[in-house]
Order: structure tokens, then sequence, then C-alpha cells
């Protein structure tokens, strides 16, 4: 080869090398500007109107985050995976987060029964998950590295319960639930602190989610006459409710926070009013400087106001960063921080964190009137 073609493919390696090695500098200058985020929501399938609500939340904590210097002058980036509201795919993209984009924590998932069968991958990985609205009694036990900022459905089922009988007089009730880790969770507090109570729950009847025809399950339990139906569920409910209305069945009916749903509205209609249920003390309509800032950011930037998912999922995102802040980027220093939270003030009130990574937040009472969500009264339910 002559001398001239050697120099001139010495140039050119060196050149290519020249390039690679700026790629993997700019690359490397990049990722330790940025923390790198996971979040696992619902974006497809039955619960995706619930994880837009909550993507559009994290993503606007994150901008109000970043663009006031981030984490010590470090930027927040968020890698979203979709779970599709299923376990098995919530594994798996928890899986990838971990192998492919080696993050120390994830937001997520919306559902318990998604979170539940992460935390033992997690646990494994030792990386931090903190659910917005998992409430299932079992996340209690379910590892040192897995943390909600919802509380638990014990609290729930235990206000209902109570409610029921202190307040409504009622002693004969019938449960309709959502057959998953939510459903069978909240039901089994609310069967055992209905019976504290020395009321009776005459028949149970369970449901798929994302079902909807329940005229067997509603025939089954109107026969037995009750006082109260405790429903359990999601979006389905709305549905549950007009086919008890044609099915001639009229009770009271009692829920969770779950059915504060405008679809559950807008499908129930004239047969949802007069329903009574737990809500979380989140309300849009606050005079609180937080909650008033939150929710005007939120309209001005998406055009409606924020559900109960955008409002944990915000304060998610912004105790997270205040937990990268105190204990840096590694999994480990992030769950000793989560730990260490006191007080948090947030737009679903103070959040502090017990020994088990769960949060204790006051329930209270709501109901529909005229079509409308809203409050029974503004005293915690669990007083009544």
């Amino acid at each position: 080869m002559a001398r001239s073609s050697l120099r001139l493919v010495a140039a050119v390696v060196l050149l290519v090398g020249i390039v690679v090695a700026y790629a993997l500098w700019t690359s490397r200058a990049r990722r330790t500007d940025e923390v790198n985020v996971g979040v696992v929501l619902p974006l497809t399938g039955e619960g995706a109107k619930y994880g837009a609500s909550a993507r559009q939340a994290i993503e606007l904590a994150l901008s109000e985050l970043n663009s006031s210097g981030g984490i010590a002058g470090r930027k927040l980036r968020p890698t979203y995976e979709d779970s599709q509201g299923s376990a098995s795919q919530g594994v798996s993209a928890l899986q990838k987060l971990i192998s492919v984009n080696h993050v120390p924590v994830v937001i997520g998932d919306l559902f318990s029964s998604v979170t539940l069968a992460m935390a033992p991958v997690a646990e494994r990985n030792h990386v931090v998950i903190l659910s917005p609205t998992s409430s299932a009694p079992q996340i209690t036990n379910a590892g040192d590295y897995i943390f909600r900022n919802c509380a638990s459905d014990v609290f729930e089922g235990q206000v209902m319960a109570q409610a029921a009988r202190r307040r409504l007089g009622v002693s004969k009730v019938a449960i309709l639930y959502v057959n998953n880790d939510y459903g069978t969770g909240i039901v089994s507090v609310f069967r055992k602190d209905f019976a504290d109570e020395g009321g009776a729950i005459l028949g149970e009847e369970a449901f798929s989610q994302g079902a909807t025809d329940f005229r067997a399950q509603l025939t089954k339990i109107g026969a037995l006459h009750p006082q109260a139906i405790y429903l359990v569920g999601y979006k389905e409910l709305g549905q549950v409710l007009k086919q008890a209305a044609d099915l001639g069945i009229k009770t009271q009916f009692l829920s969770t926070v779950m059915f504060e749903d405008p679809d559950i509205l807008a499908i129930a209609g004239p047969a949802a009013e007069g329903v009574i249920y737990s809500a979380r003390a989140y309300d849009a309509a606050s005079d609180d400087p937080v909650v008033r800032a939150f929710v005007q950011s939120f309209k001005a930037r998406y055009g409606a106001n924020p559900d109960i998912f955008a409002a944990l999922s915000y304060d998610a995102t912004k105790i997270l960063a205040k937990a990268i802040e105190i204990g840096g980027t590694s999994s480990d220093g992030i769950k000793s921080a989560l730990y260490s939270i006191q007080n948090y003030p947030g737009v679903c009130g103070l959040t502090s964190f017990d020994k088990n990574g769960d949060v204790t937040q006051p329930a209270y009472l709501k109901t529909v009137r005229n079509g409308q969500f809203g409050w029974l009264d503004k005293s915690p339910g669990k007083d009544q």
C-alpha cells in the first residue's frame, strides 16, 4: 500500500476515534447531569385513563422541578413503561427499567396487584418503588424498598364500616367487589370491622376487572334485601348502578375513593344519586395555597381539573425529588431518605412514612348530589 494511502487510513482511524470518544464523553456528561427515574403506569388497557392522569401530573411536577434547577443542578429524566394494568406486564416493565435503564427508583404502579407483583423483583435488585395509589393492605409487608404515599385500604375499610353502623344505622350489608388484590384487600377489612361494629354481611359477590354484565350478581344480592350494598371496583361501577336500577334494586349504595370518577357518573346517570363513599383529603376546590397552585398549574397546562390520581402522583414525584435531595441518587440513599420524611406538605395533606413505608392520612365521606360529587361533610369519616 502506498505511503499516502496509509496516511489517509491513519487519519480516518484517528478521526473515527475522536468522534467515538466525543460521543462517549458527551453521553457520560449528559448522564451525570441527569437523574434517571423509572415510571410504570397503566398507559393502555383498562386503567389507561388513570395512567394518563398520573403521567400528566408527573410531567407537571418534573417540569417545575427541572425549571427551578433540578436536584443540585441535575435534572430528573423519566423513563416510562406501560404496565397495561397487568401484573405480568408490570414485572416485565420493571425488569427492563432495572436491566436496561439502571434506574435506582420507580414511581408506580397505580394498581395494587401490579405493585405487589413488582415488589419481589424490586427487593431482589434493591430498587425503590414509590406507588402513588396502590392501597392494598398486603403492600404494608411487601418489602423494605416498597413505599406508597396513599393510605392503606385498612383505613378506608374501617371508615366505611364505622360510618355505616354509627352514622347511617345500617346493620345488614351485601358486598359486590372486583376480584383482585385491591378488591379482596379492602373487603376483608370492611368485613371484619363491620362485624366488630355489630353488623351482618348477608352475602358477597365478585366480578372480574373490566366486566360489563353484573345482573347475575345483583339479582342474588337483591334477593337478600340488604339495607346497603358496598361496592368496590373501578369504572365498572357505573354499569353496576345502572343495571341495579334496571333490576329495581333500591337501597343505599356505599363505595370507596375509586368511585369518584366522572365517567361513572356519566354512565350511571340518576342511578348514582345518593351514593356515599369514602374519600381522601384532597379537594381541588380547596383554598390551601399548595393545592390552589397545583390545580391552577395543572388546569393551565391540560385544560382540566386534576383528579385524585393526578394529585397523588404529583405528590409522589415531589416527595421523590426531596428524597433524592436528602439521600443522593443511590437506591439505598433514596430508601433511607424516604423513611426520614415527616410531614411533607403535599396537595393531599401532610405526608409521613412509617417503618413499613406506609403513610397515615385521614379519610372523609362524600356523596353524589344533583349529579355532582360533594362532601357529605368535612369531618374525618373515622370520627363519624
